[in-house]
């Protein structure tokens, strides 16, 4: 019986062999040249910035201090070659990402300049591929539905540019208010990523692609989860100091001054119960949020990667992800991680799935029950201090209280200008803080403007599940589920505003783009698995 199984195998490996073309010799040389040439090319290219990049550096050091000649004589480098190699150039924004916030504050200083850096990486990259798209004539926009919502809601902002940002400029309501150029900056963090759905559209081309992809996203997951223990073991050891040691309302502040091994502010009041760590990011809020997303895409991979060893390091990232929700003191990670793997594995059918469903919850409860065991105080505090806050001040009655708050300062129907509820633009004048995302559209943009994105989304959120409903092939339908999940829970969260910082504002355009992609893919694998069969048969 085994000698059997084993001819099989042998047998299907040679068919495989024999299906793949031979390359001849001087094919062989002709690609080792183009090689050769590409390398030589990138050499120079290298060499020529680098010489400029080093200059400018120079000359920024001796006007100001090192860290402005890092950015500056880097930007150089990195917006030149993402420019020239675009789809390098997209590979290293994503890769970026998720330790801008450590680099921002631990090698920037907290410079402006370094938040800004990962637009260095996708800016040049974007244009690039705007100029490659028009050569080839082909289109911007990779979905007809979402033409006239995108162009619809884009005419509503530059309306409230006009009309709001624009009479402001002329009599302005704060001293110091800059109005058109907080408006600019609020249109950039509004809309500024949604050219990302084209980017991801014209990246993954192929099933080699789309895994390089999703192993990468868990990867990145995986080491950033890592880091974020490891700062908690710092804080707890007291290597790192906290804020335990402080009084009054500095106990339960996030502090720069607190910052440990990686990210950014952070609070570590244990005596308080109030812990609130920051993992790779600048702020706690962005940790909680890339954890929720990654309870998506490490699910995908555990669920949906066709290698098992790939499926294995899904569900080693998916149990990091759980493990952090609860160490970082972040309630709406404590919640909405456990949650959305229980939605996911609901709409995506995988609980059906008992071949795959069983193992990986079998393995996820027994790392998360070690876990438990050897941590029982402290999933007790996360939970005593989630019941608590719900108690205290319940999310629905707090988002209630955001949107009455919202339409009661309503002057007109176009709101009170872009960016005046934006906290990146408190550089150009006096912000509002609203922590939730739609009372944040209406106060801006008024119920037109968000009645405008309401339109966008859910455009995306229909054309995305006709999509992903329309694949075949196993492994691709159940990534399309996934990422559509992620698609439909940020495009109607309301709590606090995902959409406007690191790495949900980019996640969510990104893989709109991914989706829209997987039909394309799809067909190239039934294809590919009906010629297997073919010559199998």
């Amino acid at each position: 019986m085994v000698v059997k199984q084993k001819s099989k195998r042998n047998k299907s490996k040679k068919k495989k062999a024999s299906s793949q073309p031979k390359i001849s010799k001087k094919e062989l040389k002709i690609r080792k040249q183009k090689t050769a040439k590409e390398i030589k090319k990138l050499m120079s290219l290298v060499s020529s910035v680098g010489v400029l990049a080093v200059l400018v550096g120079v000359a920024l050091f001796f006007v100001k201090d090192e860290k402005l000649a890092i950015a500056g004589g880097g930007g150089i480098l990195v917006a030149t070659l993402s420019y020239k190699y675009p789809m390098q150039g997209l590979w290293a924004f994503l890769i970026y990402l998720p330790f801008s916030g450590t680099i921002t504050y631990w090698i920037g200083g907290g410079n402006a300049l370094f938040q800004l850096a990962k637009d260095g990486f996708y800016f040049p990259a974007l244009i690039a591929l705007v100029q490659e798209l028009k050569r080839q004539h082909k289109p911007f926009l990779v979905h007809k539905a979402v033409k006239t919502p995108l162009f619809i809601l884009l005419g509503f902002c530059l309306l409230t540019l006009i009309l709001v940002n624009g009479l402001q400029q002329l009599d302005p309501p704060y001293p110091n208010d800059k109005p058109i150029l907080m408006g600019i900056l609020g249109l950039k963090v509004f809309l500024g990523y949604v050219p990302l759905m084209t980017c991801a559209y014209y990246q993954i081309k192929d099933q080699k692609s789309l895994l390089f992809l999703t192993r990468m996203t868990v990867v990145l997951a995986i080491i950033c989860c890592v880091l974020g223990v490891m700062q908690y073991q710092f804080l707890v050891s007291g290597r790192c100091q906290g804020t335990d040691h402080l009084s009054g309302d500095d106990l339960f502040k996030a502090t720069l001054d607190a910052k440990c091994l990686v990210g950014g502010s952070l609070v570590f009041s244990p005596s308080q119960s109030m812990i609130r760590l920051p993992g790779t990011f600048v702020a706690p809020w962005q940790w909680a949020w890339f954890l929720i997303a990654n309870a998506f895409f490490t699910f995908a991979t555990a669920f949906s990667d066709p290698s098992p060893i790939w499926r294995m390091v899904g569900l080693g990232g998916m149990a990091l992800v759980f493990v952090n929700s609860a160490i970082s003191g972040q309630r709406i990670a404590l919640a909405l991680v456990p949650l959305v793997t229980v939605i996911l594995l609901v709409l995506t059918g995988q609980v059906t799935n008992l071949k795959r469903f069983l193992p990986i919850a079998a393995g996820l409860g027994l790392v998360l029950g070690i876990a438990v065991i050897a941590n029982p105080q402290i999933i007790q505090e996360r939970i005593d201090s989630f019941v608590s806050r719900w108690e205290a001040s319940p999310p629905t009655a707090f988002i209630a209280e955001q949107f009455e708050h919202s339409t009661g300062r309503q002057e007109g129907i176009f709101g009170n200008g872009l960016g005046r509820a934006t906290n990146s633009t408190r550089i150009f004048g006096e912000t509002k803080l609203i922590e939730t995302y739609y009372p944040k559209l209406i106060y801006e943009l008024g119920p037109v403007g968000t009645i405008g994105f309401l339109g966008l989304v859910t455009t995306l959120t229909f054309t995305t599940f006709k999509t992903y409903r329309s694949l075949k092939e196993k492994n691709i339908r159940s990534f399309g589920a996934s990422f559509w999940v992620f698609v439909l829970i940020i495009s109607y969260n309301t709590y606090y505003y995902p959409l406007d910082v690191d790495p949900v504002a980019v996640y969510y355009w990104y893989f709109v783009g991914v989706i829209y992609r997987l039909p394309d893919i799809d067909k190239q694998e039934l294809k590919r698995l009906k010629e297997e069969e073919e010559q199998g048969g």
